[in-house]
């Protein structure tokens, strides 16, 4: 591939030269890459922010809404639907319409779509402006990595990368601890409320400092029928994950969704080869190193959001943890990535990133196997070493693996390789839960029998078992008001002892499939179109 000419521009019809520093009113301060990281950070933490803030909202939401499980269940689902599937084509709307455009679009969609949950008094309306957050928050995403594509030089662009990837990680795993403080001290309303004034000075900072920086061979049509097939092929493979756990993995509905998902993606490939301008010209593949990173993020995310899904079980349902307390214990995994990601980003511009993506997908590996080990007396400080190695693990991976994805796209696909790399995480991370939520429930579906009945405990019916077994998987022990204490501490450590059996095997799986990613990270190199940036030069 070769390195594209770029265009600068304050805003439609304001062009600067490629490589020509802006020196109008505002020059030090438009277009400055440092301010441009800042601005397209304070937009990044709040999507990723709402990834995980309002799991811990969700039981207040459903008490004040009269929601049913099944409804709540949905305020997650359609965020992560609508964000899934629409990622890859709101890059190339980006590509078109140009990055600062489209990310202004998506701060102030956001923001506007977060306060009018907060205004909502029914579970209908909470949802549907979530499918509205999801959606303009897949605008958000791939314009910030266009931006920074286009606004570093190369040398550079590893170090802001890592800044972006530290924002993500913390935000991601700040979450819970924020939602607790605002739930518990506040309302649910706040989760969503808060979202507001982070908008408003994201789209302020975004007005003064962002420039619009397009290819000279940047997009000009739309591929429509291409746009259908991907986003239907998306939909019915995160849906058939999502909804896995529920309908069963032997289920035909399951499979259903998983082949007309197979089938969409085949109609897709075929048609890209075959329209003028694709949504994604297939020929971004070719390049093994960028395929390398789409693979890796996906395996990354299914070790990550997989294992550490079962962790906020194990810290409140067998711990006895707060919510808060919960999300103070994983402070190791945050600060690790705070610290570990602009380091990674230093390294990796000095190295390149094959040796610290497969040195971080080892250390991985090594943290997954150690939170293998945890069972119910584990001491906060053991917990705080595993944990600590994860985040140390991840950062090089978040950091590498997404300069490795954008560095090796053309100028005029940035947009479309920042939503290739945010789909690989979701649906990474998806195949995580899902997966590994399998493995958990086939464990506890075969030990729990035999655990209850060597532990003394009196005979359960079929539907009984089920029930205990569905509260098992989760942590909680199953045990019914006016027990007596001594068979309600028998029920607590069979459901742990056997809770435990299953996060140790879902772990051990994670760090088989970190494994398998240091191998994949072995086929990456530096971003061969990486210097095709940089058009201003305000480093």
């Amino acid at each position: 591939m070769t390195s594209q000419t770029t265009i600068d521009a304050k805003g439609p019809g304001d062009k600067a030269p490629a490589g020509r520093s802006d020196h109008g009113p505002s020059a030090g301060l438009r277009g400055h890459p440092w301010f441009t990281l800042i601005t397209v950070a304070v937009g990044v933490m709040m999507v990723a922010l709402d990834g995980t803030i309002v799991a811990i909202a969700n039981p207040a939401i459903a008490k004040d809404l009269g929601a049913t499980f099944a409804e709540v269940q949905w305020i997650t689902n359609a965020y992560f639907l609508a964000l899934a599937v629409s990622l890859i084509t709101a890059g190339k709307l980006g590509d078109r319409f140009g990055h600062r455009q489209t990310f202004l679009i998506g701060v102030v969609g956001f923001a506007a779509a977060s306060g009018a949950i907060g205004l909502s008094d029914s579970i209908a309306l909470v949802v549907t402006f979530r499918v509205f957050q999801g959606l303009f928050g897949a605008l958000l995403m791939p314009a910030a990595l266009g931006l920074l594509r286009a606004t570093f030089p190369a040398e550079k662009l590893n170090m802001a990368i890592g800044i972006w990837g530290m924002v993500i990680g913390a935000s991601t795993a700040g979450g819970p601890i924020l939602g607790g403080v605002l739930v518990e001290h506040v309302s649910w309303q706040s989760v969503f409320f808060i979202n507001v004034p982070v908008g408003a000075l994201a789209l302020v900072l975004g007005v003064l400092i962002l420039l619009d920086h397009r290819a000279e061979n940047a997009p000009r049509s739309f591929d429509l029928l291409g746009i259908a097939l991907l986003s239907g092929a998306m939909f019915c493979l995160v849906w058939a994950l999502i909804k896995a756990p529920t309908w069963g993995w032997g289920d035909g509905t399951t499979w259903l969704f998983i082949v007309v998902s197979l089938v969409g993606f085949a109609a897709f490939a075929f048609w890209e080869t075959r329209v003028k301008e694709p949504l994604i010209p297939l020929k971004l593949f070719r390049s093994v190193p960028l395929s390398a990173g789409v693979v890796l993020m996906v395996l990354m995310a299914i070790a990550f959001m997989g294992g550490l899904f079962f962790v906020t079980f194990y810290l409140q349902n067998v711990h006895g943890m707060s919510p808060i307390d919960a999300g103070l214990h994983l402070l190791p995994l945050t600060g690790m990535m705070i610290v570990g990601s602009p380091l990674a980003g230093a390294m990796i511009t000095k190295l390149g990133p094959r040796v610290p993506l497969a040195g971080g997908m080892l250390c991985t590996a090594v943290a997954m196997y150690g939170m293998s080990t945890l069972d119910t007396g584990t001491g906060s400080a053991v917990m705080s070493l595993w944990f600590a190695l994860l985040g140390l693990g991840l950062a090089p991976v978040m950091v590498g693996a997404t300069e490795v994805i954008v560095g090796n796209a053309p100028m005029e696909l940035s947009g479309v390789a920042g939503g290739l790399q945010q789909a690989a995480m979701q649906i990474g991370g998806s195949l995580g839960t899902a997966v590994l939520g399998a493995v958990m429930a086939s464990k506890v579906d075969g030990d729990l029998p035999g655990n209850w009945k060597d532990a003394g405990l009196p005979p359960l019916t079929p539907g009984q078992l089920d029930q205990a077994s569905e509260a098992v998987q989760v942590g909680v022990a199953p045990v019914q008001p006016g027990m007596p204490a001594a068979i309600a501490a028998k029920i607590t450590d069979v459901a742990h002892d056997t809770f435990i059996s299953g996060m140790s095997l879902a772990s051990l799986v994670a760090a088989g499939v970190a494994v398998v990613a240091v191998f994949v990270a072995l086929l990456t190199k530096r971003g061969a179109n990486a210097e095709a940036g940089a058009g201003v030069g305000h480093i």
